[in-house]
């Protein structure tokens, strides 16, 4: 069974950054894509990004509110994903859930049916 271990969340003021990272265990390498999702209270989940977990693809997806903010890198030799966020903004508080699946776009674009592993998620807080 795939284990994904996040970290990286904590409060920050509105316009901080944080870097989120993802350590899966190593049969992480049999799926395609990796990504970040948010769930906020009382609001569904929400897919915020995705990258390709294979060389030489650089496939992405980003929600519209983290394009232009957001940045997400994978690092295939550590079976490892980072979310870079920058001017963080109250309505990106939320739990920050890392995925596995197949491609970015059956794992990242609703109903999400490729998505096939879940972290237990790191809280992101921007707060005043």
């Amino acid at each position: 069974q795939v284990q994904l271990v996040e970290s990286g969340g904590g409060l920050v003021q509105p316009g901080g950054s944080l870097r989120l990272s993802c350590v899966a265990s190593a049969a992480s390498r049999a799926f395609s894509s990796m990504g970040w999702f948010r769930q906020a209270p009382g609001k569904e989940r929400e897919a915020v990004a995705c990258i390709s977990s294979f060389d030489g693809d650089d496939s992405t997806y980003y929600s519209d509110s983290a394009k232009g903010r957001f940045s997400i890198s994978v690092d295939t030799a550590n079976n490892a994903v980072h979310l870079q966020m920058d001017s963080l903004e109250p309505e990106d508080t939320g739990a920050y859930h890392c995925a596995l699946g197949t491609t970015v776009q059956a794992m990242c674009s609703f109903p999400w049916i490729g998505m096939r592993s879940w972290g237990k998620g790191t809280l992101v807080t921007v707060s005043s």
